[in-house]
C-alpha cells in the first residue's frame, strides 16, 4: 500500500484482517487423529472383553458325563480285597546256627512235629557239655550231703536212745535209794548223791537233744539249698537241651509251608524269620477302605463276593480304625467254605459290603469330582451340552459307585463327574464336540 493510499484510510478502520489467509489442513494430520481415536476404541474394547468372565474350553471327549436320575440306591460298598490265609503261624529261628540239613520245601504241606530243617551250633554244644558236667558234680555233692544227713540222724537217734536208757536206769536206782533211805538202810548223803546223778543224767539228755537237733537242722538246710541249686541247674540244663533240640526245627502246626528258602550252609541268627505255615484251603479277605466310610463300618456287617459264578456270603469280622494315608484296614470272613481251588493267597477280588437297606433316591454316578470338590458343587451341562456351569449341591451317601443327591440337581440333568483340578477356579466351561 502506497503512502497516499494509507493516508486515505479513515481513522479507526486500520486492521490486520486484510493480511490473514486461510491455510488448508493437510491430509496426514487428519489421518493421525483418526488413528489415535481408533486405537483408543480398540483398547477400551480389549479391556472390556478381559473384564467379562469367560469359561474354560474343554473337549467333550476328555470328560465323563453322567445323568442324575431317580433309581434304587443300593447302600453297599464295593472294595478291592486281597485273599489271605485264615490262620498263619510264623517260623522264627529259636537258636542261631549253620544250616546242616533242609528237609521240607517251600509250598509243601507239613504235619505238626515234622522236622523242617536242622542247624549246628558248636558254642551251644560246648555249653551243654559244660553244664551237664557241672550238674553231675553237683548231683554227687548233693548225694554226699544227703548221706551225711542220714548218718547224723542215725547218730543222733543212737545217742539220745543211750542217754534215755541211762536216765531210765538212774531214775530206777534213785527210786530204790529213796525207799531204802526211808527204812534207814542208806544214809542221807548217799540219797543226795543218787539225786544228783539223776539230775545230771537229765541234763545230758536235754543237751544232747538240743545239740543234735541243731546239727540236723543245719545239715537239712544245707541239703535244701543244694536241692534248690540243683533245681536251677537242672532247669538251665533243660533249657540248653531244649535249645539243642531246637536246632532240629519242627513244624508247630499242620499247614502249608510258605516263604521257606533255606539252603545248606546258610547262617541263621536267632529270631530270624525263616517262613510261615498257612492254613490250607481256608482263607479270609483283607480290604483297604476309604476313611469316608469309617463311621459306617461295624463288626458283623454282611457282604458277598462272586467266585466261579457263585455268590459267597461274607461277614465283617474285624476292622482297624487306625487311618493311614486316608484308608483303614478291615477283615472279612467267609460264612461258608468257598469252592476248592477258587482262591489263592495274594489274589485280588471285588467284595461288596452291605451298609444299609436299598431305597429310592435321586442318584448320580460317582467320579473323581467328589474328591476335588468334597461333594459341595458340580459342573452342570445345559440342554445343548456345549456349556457347563458351576452349581452348589448337597450330596448324601456314596456306595457302589453311586452318590445320593439330596439337593441342587433335578432328574435328567447332566453333570461332569470326572476330575475338576485342571479347570482351576473357572465358574463355567465351554464344551466342544
Amino acid at each position: 500500500m502506497s503512502a497516499r493510499e494509507f493516508d486515505n484510510v479513515p481513522v479507526g478502520q486500520v486492521s490486520g484482517a486484510g493480511m490473514d489467509r486461510v491455510v488448508p489442513v493437510g491430509r496426514w494430520g487428519r489421518r493421525v487423529r483418526i488413528a489415535v481415536i481408533g486405537a483408543g476404541c480398540v483398547a477400551l474394547a480389549v479391556v472390556a472383553w478381559l473384564a467379562v468372565p469367560k469359561g474354560v474350553t474343554v473337549k467333550a471327549a476328555d470328560l465323563t458325563i453322567a445323568t442324575a436320575a431317580f433309581a434304587t440306591f443300593r447302600d453297599e460298598l464295593i472294595v478291592r480285597a486281597s485273599v489271605a490265609p485264615l490262620d498263619s503261624v510264623v517260623l522264627d529261628a529259636v537258636e542261631g546256627g549253620r544250616v546242616e540239613q533242609v528237609i521240607a520245601s517251600d509250598g509243601a504241606l507239613v504235619r505238626k512235629g515234622e522236622i523242617l530243617f536242622r542247624l549246628s551250633n558248636l558254642e551251644l554244644e560246648q555249653q551243654l557239655l559244660a553244664r551237664s558236667a557241672d550238674t553231675a558234680q553237683q548231683l554227687a555233692n548233693l548225694a554226699t550231703q544227703r548221706a551225711e544227713l542220714a548218718g547224723s540222724r542215725a547218730s543222733y537217734r543212737r545217742e539220745v536212745a543211750g542217754l534215755e536208757f541211762d536216765l531210765d536206769r538212774q531214775a530206777k536206782t534213785h527210786q530204790r535209794n529213796v525207799e531204802l533211805a526211808a527204812q534207814d538202810f542208806i544214809s542221807g548223803s548217799a540219797l543226795e548223791e543218787s539225786a544228783d546223778r539223776l539230775a545230771q543224767q537229765k541234763r545230758l539228755l536235754d543237751q544232747a537233744r538240743v545239740d543234735g537237733r541243731a546239727e540236723l537242722d543245719t545239715r537239712e538246710e544245707s541239703v535244701k539249698q543244694m536241692e534248690s541249686a540243683m533245681t536251677g541247674l537242672s532247669a538251665g540244663l533243660k533249657l540248653l537241651r531244649g535249645a539243642s533240640d531246637g536246632l532240629s526245627v519242627q513244624a508247630p502246626t499242620d499247614g502249608r509251608l510258605t516263604g521257606f528258602h533255606l539252603q545248606v550252609g546258610q547262617s541263621v541268627k536267632q529270631a530270624d524269620r525263616v517262613g510261615r505255615i498257612d492254613s490250607p484251603d481256608r482263607f479270609k479277605l483283607n480290604a483297604s477302605i476309604d476313611e469316608f466310610y469309617l463311621n459306617r463300618m461295624a463288626r458283623g456287617l454282611h457282604g458277598s463276593v462272586m467266585l466261579q459264578g457263585l455268590t459267597q456270603a461274607l461277614t465283617l469280622h474285624r476292622l482297624n480304625p487306625e487311618v493311614k494315608e486316608g484308608r483303614f484296614m478291615s477283615e472279612l470272613l467267609f460264612d461258608t467254605q468257598p469252592p476248592a481251588g477258587a482262591l489263592q493267597s495274594g489274589q485280588g477280588v471285588d467284595a461288596r459290603i452291605t451298609l444299609g437297606q436299598p431305597s429310592k433316591a435321586l442318584i448320580l454316578a460317582g467320579g473323581d469330582f467328589y474328591a476335588d470338590t468334597g461333594g459341595q458343587w458340580v459342573f452342570v451341562l445345559n440342554k445343548s451340552g456345549d456349556t457347563a456351569v458351576r452349581r452348589s449341591v448337597r450330596l448324601g451317601r456314596r456306595a457302589a459307585g453311586q452318590v445320593e443327591v439330596l439337593d441342587g440337581l433335578k432328574d435328567g440333568e447332566s453333570v461332569i463327574v470326572s476330575g475338576y483340578k485342571r479347570f482351576g477356579d473357572a465358574t463355567s466351561l465351554n464344551v466342544t464336540h
